[in-house]
């Protein structure tokens, strides 16, 4: 064998064979160039029982790249992306990391920033049904009673609203007969349990927590009593916003009222006008501890009620997140 005709110009040789790959691989990455895109993907929580998000983020995207081939089978189903929760603590504006993860191999991805969101205290209140039902004039609605489903003693129906604590300031639970009481005996059953507090109408429909606020029981059977030619009825009382919330460093964290509802009297027009009663608000500013208030209940010009005074109690403790100041 003639060796020279091998060893002769080997850098040649060598720098052919190197361009060879080089054009090989050029041409290989202009079919399969490496890619980045972006994705929309749904966000999941971890949280633990004891606190609860509030209108937390329920999208994030992620950017992530590798080549084309493998991009291109990426989707919300293996590009996944979590926030992990079991370490936060109550507050307005907390940061909450993002991980994103992909389910294929030889996809990278850039994690996403963080988000700030609302972490609440979670608790469970227990909330008696309100009956609230209007008497058609020349009518007086004599006795309501809310009862759960499947119960087998017609006991006055309680449900558990669980949620963030600071939807729980004048929180109260109802259901309403719809149209007005012009006969003896009404029982209406399967009528929704509508919750509220002192913002309004709490919508239960919508997811706006992580978890999910819920009631235990969404709807009541109602069982109302009245009798024709009487001009009374049975309306709840509520609470008015304080006027002074507590000092700084403490808040409500529940408030009872005594009785909840009250026997109207007047006339018949005016009667069918009166769903609730309202009672003057209290100055909680000097309040560190649970207060006790007795309040004069204000009946509408032409009606009066079965119950003058009414005690309200409202629970107060500190908030974990704020320094109480001190005391006068």
């Amino acid at each position: 064998m003639n060796w020279s005709l091998i060893t002769d110009s080997w850098r040649l040789k060598l720098l052919a064979v190197g361009l060879a790959v080089l054009m090989l691989g050029a041409v290989a990455f202009s079919q399969n160039p490496p890619t980045t895109k972006s994705l929309t993907v749904s966000l999941n929580y971890t949280v633990p029982p004891n606190i609860i998000l509030i209108n937390p983020p329920t999208k994030t995207t992620v950017t992530y790249s590798g080549l084309a081939d493998v991009i291109s089978r990426v989707d919300s189903s293996n590009l996944v992306a979590s926030v992990d929760a079991t370490r936060a603590l109550p507050g307005s504006a907390v940061s909450l990391n993002v991980t994103a993860r992909p389910l294929l191999s030889g996809v990278t991805v850039q994690q996403p920033p963080p988000i700030a969101v609302q972490v609440d205290t979670r608790q469970v209140r227990e909330l008696p049904v309100v009956v609230v039902a209007r008497a058609a004039p020349g009518w007086s609605v004599n006795k309501t009673l809310a009862i759960c489903p499947g119960a087998t003693i017609p006991n006055p129906c309680k449900v558990h609203f669980d949620g963030p604590v600071s939807w729980e300031t004048n929180i109260a639970a109802s259901a309403s007969l719809p149209g007005q009481v012009n006969v003896g005996t009404i029982d209406s059953p399967n009528q929704p349990v509508q919750v509220s507090n002192s913002n309004g109408l709490i919508d239960l429909t919508s997811c706006r927590t992580q978890p999910c606020a819920t009631v235990d029981v969404i709807a009541v059977n109602l069982h109302i009593e009245a009798s024709p030619g009487a001009s009374s009825s049975t309306v709840p009382l509520v609470d008015a916003t304080p006027t002074h919330p507590p000092p700084s460093g403490y808040r409500v964290t529940g408030i009872s009222i005594t009785p909840v509802t009250v026997i109207i009297s007047g006339e018949p027009a005016l009667l069918g006008r009166i769903q609730r009663i309202a009672l003057d608000a209290v100055d909680l500013s000097k309040s560190t501890s649970d207060a006790t208030f007795s309040i004069q209940i204000r009946y509408p010009d032409g009606i009066s009620g079965s119950v003058s005074i009414a005690t309200v109690k409202y629970s107060i403790s500190a908030n974990p997140n704020v320094s109480p100041s001190p005391g006068p």
